[in-house]
């Protein structure tokens, strides 16, 4: 039997009745919740890093001064990004798991009212109601297992597949990518005099907001030249009012 000819509906003479099955969609973007931390924890680590010691190297002091603010602002940024991510995560995870321990006990206590709900969804769908109730009730009465993945998805809007991946490794990504962007804006300060660092730091953390901007494309499916311009036009605007500020204070109180 040819591809074609398993993928027809099965059809008799003594019933009108297609027969539906329910394959799953294919995932086109299966990223894990480490991905998405490390690539959004890079960006905010150089936009915030980049920010504070513009903001600091504004106002006149030394360049010690500029270094010391931005190896703080990345320690305390990193550890805030890597706590926030991990209890983000995990706390999703275990509020999914708490509906799908709900939903499995529903399936094992009131199967009825299940095959009514998938019923109800799939009508809304343009299956019609003789079909939609024949296809929930294979689907509730037959396999446990396939059953839930079923209502979990159709029901809760929950993919039971993605909620794997660890909330440490997250947290991990997160802040270690965090220190690595807050180090860019920083590194021309320990390098060069703190005149030259002002101008190489924004130059260099200019490529980097703009490279980081197309990067997230990869999650957001955006065009990667408008998504890298939008990237450094937010990340300069922040830089350009944090100078702006510390130069204004630098004034008054020295």
């Amino acid at each position: 039997m040819t591809d074609q000819e398993r993928d027809r509906p099965a059809a008799s003479s003594g019933s009108s009745h297609r027969h539906w099955t329910v394959a799953p969609e294919p995932n086109r973007a299966r990223h894990g919740p480490a991905l998405r931390a490390g690539v959004l924890g890079a960006s905010d680590g150089l936009v915030s890093n980049l920010s504070l010691v513009m903001g600091v190297a504004g106002s006149g002091v030394a360049g010690n001064v500029v270094i010391i603010a931005g190896l703080a602002g990345l320690v305390a940024g990193a550890l805030s990004m890597g706590l926030g991510e991990y209890l983000s995560v995990q706390s999703s995870r275990e509020l999914f798991a708490h509906e799908l321990e709900i939903e499995a006990h529903e399936l094992a206590t009131n199967p009825a009212a299940e095959v009514d709900e998938l019923c109800a969804i799939y009508e809304r769908k343009g299956i019609p109601t003789d079909q939609a109730h024949a296809l929930a009730e294979r689907i509730v009465r037959g396999n446990p297992a396939f059953a839930l993945d079923t209502m979990a998805r159709e029901e809760l809007g929950i993919d039971p597949g993605q909620l794997g991946g660890s909330a440490w490794v997250a947290a991990g990504t997160s802040l270690v990518l965090f220190a690595v962007g807050a180090l860019i804006p920083l590194l021309p300060f320990v390098l060069l005099g703190s005149s030259a660092a002002v101008a190489v730091a924004a130059a260099v953390s200019g490529v980097a907001l703009f490279g980081l901007g197309a990067a997230i494309t990869n999650l957001t499916g955006m065009n990667p030249i408008r998504a890298g311009l939008r990237q450094l036009a937010f990340g300069a605007a922040a830089a350009t009012v944090t100078y702006g500020i510390g130069a204004a204070i630098g004034g008054l109180v020295r």
